[in-house]
């Protein structure tokens, strides 16, 4: 008998819809379980507990929230079940499914996150399916790391790594990831995965767990710290940098997006420079970080060497979501900047890094 903890934060899979509004409600999750149970696809070979540090939807998420519940899977002691579930509201799932794999890099068990696209009690919502691909991914893989199974508008019940999710996508309400490349799939219950060199093999993340997982990133429930300064801009034609004013509270760190050619407006001065406004953060001790990135090894366009030139940092072969709770992560547990920036450079976690089609290592290497 295969021991699941599943653990309930809110969000859609465990809401309610009452007329033309949709909440939390408290006996939401409760229902998703019952439902499972009721269902031809429920397993005879699962004990299921529940627990339920939060109960929100999930665009309401902050760091604190993020603390609660790592505390709350820490103290459930992991390595105590055959795996955990994480239900989740979909709107941040993405995020919340990369920073507990930089939170839980070194977990034995599989952790999957799942949600739903509609309350389970409509009948277009694919949560209770979501549900049941989780727990048949627990069941018959039990690879450690943390994961995300989320039904695609094909039918297609596709696995993640927890790093290589991409936000859902506001109009065709479907996750994506970098290279379109999934982990995997579930395919009559079993998981297959797919083949290629930029996804580490099965047997990586099983028969290499302790060499992978030398140096997680360090932390315990007493001193767990997430950044809440750090800051996201996203570029755009006339992003105007002097409306962002240290005088008050300063971000620690920044991470700015860019164009899918890794560029950004690399003019030399005034208002609308990049590399100036890198300069002037420099000037505040507000480390600039720069991603996604494919390669930094290939040819470069010029204003991305502008932007070097001027300090800034590209973090390659990584996606936004992953990089940006990293972010948040390393510098809430870094012990200080330099640190924080060594960590950012030079160490990598739970595959967060695509590669230029070599499979990734693990946490605490050098990726290629």
């Amino acid at each position: 008998m295969k021991r699941i903890l599943v653990i309930f934060t809110g969000g859609t899979i465990g809401s309610k819809a009452e007329g033309k509004s949709i909440n939390v409600h408290d006996s939401g999750s409760y229902a998703l379980l019952e439902a499972y149970r009721n269902t031809d696809e429920v397993r005879k070979d699962v004990e299921l507990s529940t627990l339920e540090p939060l109960n929100l939807l999930s665009e309401n998420l902050t760091t604190e929230d993020w603390r609660t519940l790592a505390v709350a899977i820490r103290n459930a002691d992991p390595g105590s079940y055959d795996g955990l579930i994480v239900t989740h509201g979909s709107d941040t799932l993405a995020y919340s499914a990369a920073m507990f794999s930089y939170l839980f890099a070194g977990v034995g068990v599989p952790i999957v996150f799942t949600a739903s696209n509609y309350p389970i009690a409509d009948r277009r919502a694919n949560g209770l399916r979501n549900l049941a691909g989780a727990i048949d991914f627990v069941v018959e893989e039990a690879l450690p790391g943390v994961f995300a199974v989320y039904e695609n508008d094909r039918g297609e019940m596709l696995v993640y790594l927890g790093t290589r999710l991409a936000q859902c996508e506001s109009f065709t309400d479907q996750f994506r990831s970098p290279y379109d490349l999934p982990y995997g799939v579930m395919e009559k219950r079993r998981f297959v995965w797919r083949d290629d060199a930029r996804n580490p093999k099965p047997n990586r993340l099983s028969g290499g767990l302790k060499a992978a997982l030398s140096a997680p990133l360090p932390w315990e429930p007493e001193n767990l710290s997430l950044d809440d300064s750090v800051l996201y801009i996203r570029p755009y034609p006339g992003l105007n940098y002097s409306l962002y004013d240290w005088s008050g509270r300063k971000p620690s760190a920044i991470l700015h997006d860019l164009h899918h050619s890794g560029t950004a407006t690399a003019l030399s001065s005034g208002p609308y420079s990049l590399p100036a406004f890198i300069e002037r953060c420099k000037t505040h001790g507000i480390d600039v970080y720069m991603s996604p990135l494919k390669d930094a090894s290939a040819a470069l366009y010029a204003s991305s060497h502008a932007l070097i030139e001027a300090g800034g940092v590209f973090l390659e072969g990584i996606g936004m979501e992953a990089a940006l709770t990293k972010l948040i992560a390393v510098y809430g547990l870094a012990s200080n900047a330099e640190q924080a920036r060594t960590w950012m450079t030079e160490a990598t976690f739970a595959h967060e890094k695509m590669g230029s089609g070599i499979d990734s290592e693990g946490a605490g290497t050098n990726e290629n």
